[in-house]
Formats: structure tokens, sequence, C-alpha cells
């Protein structure tokens, strides 16, 4: 069976299925996990799936991917993305915090004692609302199952009516033109958010650079800082961009 055969049939079963194992996947197309694997992986990188713990989920109409399904993938890359950022932070009263699961990483460990806090993330403000002493705020909107996120245009209306002097979010891809987001909805979201805060931190795990998804956030420029963990060659040329780059961890911050 040809590599697109391969690829058609395994869209199809998981387009029905929704997800499946890679032992599953073998079984149907008589093929070894390992065969399963490098296709997932080239089929990850071709935006059709998206990679779980032991195999796959479909990605439909380039949807947003399940904040559950992201919290798994690439958790320890995220920690130590997280980590690095934890480090660097600059001084604030008032932060922003996108849904995306880096930076529900790094907000459980923030200290975020007397500061106001607003996120358009579910989750992240239900970690953060077992906190004492922070003042969370989430903007009405219309609630995403998958991203477990308010998002919209009541959603992006209130955030106008705040001035924030910190953000802090990561995205679905970024290459030298910009970052990238897998739905019109967040990105709409994320560019009210770069107008209504000051000093705008991007937190990225390594997977995330140099890639693209379908619809443009803005430029790299945009951003104060970016904080991710990848090495300092896979991070060089956006240095050469002259874009300030963290991707060493604090030693007060190592996991």
């Amino acid at each position: 069976m040809f590599v697109n055969q391969r690829f058609k049939l395994i869209a199809d079963y998981l387009k029905e299925k929704k997800k499946a194992t890679v032992e599953e996947l073998a079984a149907l197309l008589y093929v070894s996990p390992a065969t399963i694997r490098r296709d997932l992986l080239e089929m990850q990188k071709m935006g059709v799936i998206a990679r779980t713990h032991g195999g796959a989920l479909y990605i439909e109409n380039s949807a947003e991917i399940s904040i559950f399904v992201r919290l798994e993938k690439n958790a320890r890359e995220k920690e130590q993305a997280a980590s690095v950022a934890l480090g660097h932070l600059p001084s604030f009263q008032t932060v922003f915090i996108d849904n995306s699961s880096t930076c529900l990483a790094l907000a459980e460990r923030m200290d975020l004692t007397h500061k106001t806090v607003v996120t358009n993330g579910l989750q992240v403000a239900l970690k953060l609302s077992q906190k004492e002493d922070v003042h969370l705020i989430m903007p009405a909107g219309e609630v995403h199952f998958n991203t477990n996120s308010v998002t919209g245009s009541l959603t992006c209306n209130l955030l106008r009516s705040f001035n924030l002097d910190l953000m802090l979010c990561s995205c679905a891809a970024l290459d030298e033109k910009g970052t990238y987001e897998h739905s019109l909805e967040t990105i709409q979201l994320k560019q009210v958010a770069l107008e209504q805060t000051r000093t705008h931190i991007l937190v990225a795990d390594g997977t995330k650079l140099f890639r693209s998804a379908p619809y443009r956030t803005g430029p790299l420029g945009s951003y104060d800082a970016v904080m991710t963990e990848a090495d300092d060659e896979t991070v060089q040329p956006l240095r050469d961009m002259g874009l300030t780059v963290y991707n060493k961890i604090a030693p007060q911050n190592l996991l």
C-alpha cells in the first residue's frame, strides 16, 4: 500500500471515529506500529491530524484542538517553556492570560497574590480560582467545548474596556512572518488583547517554532519578548530579526 493511500485511510478513519490508537490503526492497515507512527508524524506536519499519547486525533476544518489533548501533547516542553518565562517576567499588577495549555502551565506556578488577572481560559480561571487573594476576571462570551475558552464579539468588546500591564499568550505556530492560530475567533481575541496591554510576552514551546497555521495573528514585532525552551541554534533566526528571546531557565526555576 502506498503512503498516500495510508494517509487517506487513516484520515477517513479518524474523521469517522474522531480518535484512534497507534495499535488500532496498525491493525486496520496491516502495517507495523512504527509505520503508523511515521505516518502520523507526517500527517501532523501537514496539519491533518493532531498527535496524542499513543494515537491521533482528527482536526476538523483546522478547528482548535481540545485543551485536554493540548495539555497532554509536549507536556515536558510546555513545562520547560513555562519555567523559562517564570524567571524573566517583568513586574506587573494587571495581566491578560490566554487559554493556551502553555500559559496554563505558567499561571499555575506564578505568584499572583494581589494581582488582577483577566483570562478567556476556563481551565486557567478554574486553577486560579483556587488561589487566595487573586482578583480574577473572565469576560463573558461564547463558550467552546474543545478549547475550554470564551471568544466571540462579546468577549472582544468586554476586553476592550480593560487597560492592562501585561499579556501572556502562546500560539499554534510561529515563523519569521508572525504568529498563527487555528481559528479566526482566536486571532480576533488575541489582536484585541494586544491592543489593550502594554507589554506582550509570547510563551511558545519549541515544537511551535518555524511552523504555520491557517490564520495569522500578527508580526513577531508585536511581542516584547519570546520565551521558549528551544536551544540557541533553533532560536538564532529570531534573534537575527532583532527579537528578544529568552530560552534559559533561571537557576531558581529549575524543575
